[in-house]
């Protein structure tokens, strides 16, 4: 029964619009917006072919690649700055000088400086999901518990084991409320970096179905990007229940006490 509620609630209201867009396109034809059937058979067509192995496997190897970068420089860079008050100082003005530079602007220059390839797209993607995760992780770390920051100097937790047991865990909330934002900056930097300067890749395909006035192959590559974001949610949402099992325990147990 539970089973049957959660799809019901997942699959539900997108039933529910397909039906809708279905009743709108059946009594004519739009050049702009194809029938629901022309866009599943022409998804099939495109996507489970050999396009699958030369544009969405590199693309996300990029994201891939990416988004571990940024997690480990994120987590790294917050863990120090967030334990160091002069280091926080000095770096703050810095810190929110860069982040208010949208990544897509640093695109033209990066090409100049990097070249067409996919060093390039990496960095666009890195530069725009770093900043989530980096915040996050400093005011993770700044709003420790002061019971369990003194208990721990207490008991001489300190160095290493003091922020594998204390800080990380401590932080680990906002950590991943960090990485689950990166998670949509990163598909749409992956998209725009590979629209302006690529050779394969989703992006890269839209833009060209675009060109081509393709376009239920163009819409096609639009639900392959929602259905990546869906499934990267999905994958996430299992990892997130997984390293905050206990915060979770604990939200439970207090709601209940």
């Amino acid at each position: 029964m539970i089973a049957l509620k959660r799809l019901g609630m997942w699959f539900g209201l997108p039933a529910v619009l397909i039906a809708i867009w279905w009743a709108a396109t059946a009594q004519g034809v739009n050049f702009f917006v194809p029938k629901p059937d022309k866009l599943a058979s022409t998804f099939a067509k495109v996507w489970f072919s050999e396009k699958f192995f030369t544009d969405v496997l590199p693309s996300m190897g990029r994201l891939s690649i990416s988004l571990v970068i940024s997690i480990v420089l994120g987590v790294v860079l917050g863990v120090a700055i967030g334990l160091s008050r002069n280091l926080r100082w000095l770096l703050e003005p810095l810190l929110e000088f860069i982040r208010a530079v949208p990544s897509t602007i640093l695109i033209p220059v990066l090409l100049l400086l990097i070249g067409i390839n996919d060093t390039m797209k990496v960095t666009v993607i890195v530069l725009g999901c770093l900043w989530p995760i980096l915040l996050n992780t400093v005011e993770g770390v700044r709003s420790l518990d002061e019971v369990l920051t003194n208990t721990a100097r207490v008991y001489g937790l300190r160095g290493f084991d003091r922020i594998r047991y204390l800080v990380l865990p401590g932080a680990s909330p906002l950590i991943m409320a960090g990485i689950r934002h990166s998670l949509a900056v990163g598909l749409i930097l992956l998209v725009v970096s590979e629209m302006f300067a690529s050779t394969d890749g989703i992006g890269y395909s839209i833009i060209n179905f675009q060109n081509r006035v393709a376009i239920p192959e163009m819409w096609s590559g639009i639900v392959l990007l929602g259905i990546i974001g869906v499934l990267l949610s999905v994958a996430f949402q299992a990892i997130q229940k997984r390293v905050l099992g206990w915060y979770y325990g604990l939200k439970e147990a207090s709601n209940d006490g």
